[in-house]
């Protein structure tokens, strides 16, 4: 089972010649979070467009000026709003851990090991 993923409209990835664009690591990796626990059978696609959807829309009527969009961050705002309405996780589950990441010092895990490796 493979993501079926847009190729226009407000819930198609930024492309760039054709290949999806990650701008940052963690997009690539909230985009395979995704996909894997679809393809795992957590979610619905049509769900997840959904809430994708839905979430854009409401960032674009309180941003009509277009400043500051970030589509993997709708990205995963989807993601926890599928797994809530699942019952998967709770909103405060998510709040709580997204808290727990925020503490982690930025860069903790692309710091290079003894061989000079970045993970």
């Amino acid at each position: 089972m493979t993501a079926p993923l847009e190729i226009d409209g407000p819930a198609a990835p930024p492309r760039s010649n054709g290949e999806l664009l990650f701008t940052e690591p963690w997009q690539s990796r909230a985009f395979g979070m995704v996909v894997t626990l679809y393809e795992a059978g957590a979610f619905e696609w049509a769900a997840f467009q959904s809430a994708l959807i839905a979430r854009i829309g409401e960032w674009e009527r309180a941003h009509p000026d277009g400043c500051g969009y970030n589509y993997y961050e709708h990205w995963l705002g989807a993601l926890e709003d599928v797994l809530a309405a699942s019952g998967a996780v709770t909103p405060e589950e998510v709040a709580e851990r997204a808290a727990q990441l925020a503490q982690r010092p930025p860069g903790h895990d692309h710091r290079d090991d003894e061989h000079g490796h970045t993970h």
